[in-house]
């Protein structure tokens, strides 16, 4: 009978080890790698903001020098758009319609994709890829007809059709918020139903809750979506008083800009104080934004 012997252990000392200062020296570098390349990226992304913010403060003659430290700082600028546009007008007009895009839009389509979640029917995947199929149709073409629908609603010169379309909820956000739902455990949706709740305390008082960061992300998106827009705005927006930011701003570089007057330190100035709204609300939001972006698209 042929023995085996069992191996004998190396003694502790004997233990090769990797050479002191290797291993920490490589993550040194590797740290610094990593900082360098978010730094320049970082920088990147920022340069193009502090120069619109150092241009706002400039004298005319100063815009573009490509300096990023002004050697003459004119705060005067800021008043003087105010001055001559109603600019906190415009920017109430972006708030509200912003609010009420962003909450129609994430209520709708947290009720939608909820359905499409919870409930399980015959068609239920088929239903859903047609809803998935109305991302492909390019906004240009229902652009015309649905502006023929609020013209005969006589709303076509007011700003209810900046958001009113948010109603019927949209397919990029019913396809996000479904995923996050879909990852919540269906026991506890069971559980409550033995305890009595109905379908609509399952959506508002277990579903709603549990995806909160999911819909700050929505909110989030959908409110810079309708910040920014224009072109509706263009479509649909004719009096002063009713214009929004970019439509404002198109007005100011009409006028300021290009074509107008050339004081650019005007159009620089409506810029910057265009864009702060949606850098505080991002900050306010971030931990609830990286969070729901983490999120999306995880089925437990």
């Amino acid at each position: 009978m042929v023995q085996i012997e069992p191996a004998h252990e190396q003694p502790a000392g004997d233990r090769r080890r990797p050479p002191a200062g290797a291993s920490p020296a490589r993550r040194v570098i590797r740290t610094g790698f990593v900082v360098t390349a978010v730094a320049l990226v970082a920088a990147t992304f920022t340069y193009p903001l502090l120069w619109l913010v150092s241009a706002s403060l400039k004298p005319r003659y100063q815009v573009f020098d490509n300096v990023l430290v002004p050697r003459e700082v004119r705060p005067e600028n800021y008043t003087s758009l105010l001055d001559a546009v109603p600019f906190l007008t415009w920017f109430g007009n972006s708030m509200i319609v912003g609010v009420m895009a962003a909450v129609t839009v994430t209520l709708s389509s947290a009720l939608v994709a909820f359905g499409f979640a919870y409930f399980r029917f015959p068609g239920r995947n088929l239903l859903f890829l047609l809803v998935l199929g109305t991302m492909m149709l390019p906004a240009a073409v229902t652009m015309i007809p649905t502006f023929l629908i609020w013209q005969e609603f006589g709303l076509s010169q007011t700003q209810v059709p900046l958001w009113a379309h948010n109603v019927f909820a949209s397919a990029f956000y019913v396809f996000l918020l479904r995923q996050f739902f879909l990852s919540l455990p269906r026991d506890t949706f069971e559980a409550a139903r033995v305890d009595g709740c109905g379908y609509v305390g399952l959506f508002w008082r277990i579903a709603m809750p549990l995806c909160r960061p999911a819909l700050i992300v929505v909110f989030i998106f959908e409110f810079r979506a309708s910040w920014t827009d224009l072109i509706r705005p263009l479509i649909y927006l004719q009096d002063e008083a009713l214009y929004t930011l970019p439509r404002g701003l198109k007005a100011v570089l009409d006028a300021f800009g290009q074509g107008g007057e050339q004081q650019w330190e005007i159009v620089m100035a409506a810029s910057v104080l265009a864009t702060v709204p949606l850098i505080v609300l991002f900050f306010c939001a971030q931990r609830y934004f990286v969070e729901g972006i983490a999120t999306q698209g995880r089925k437990g």
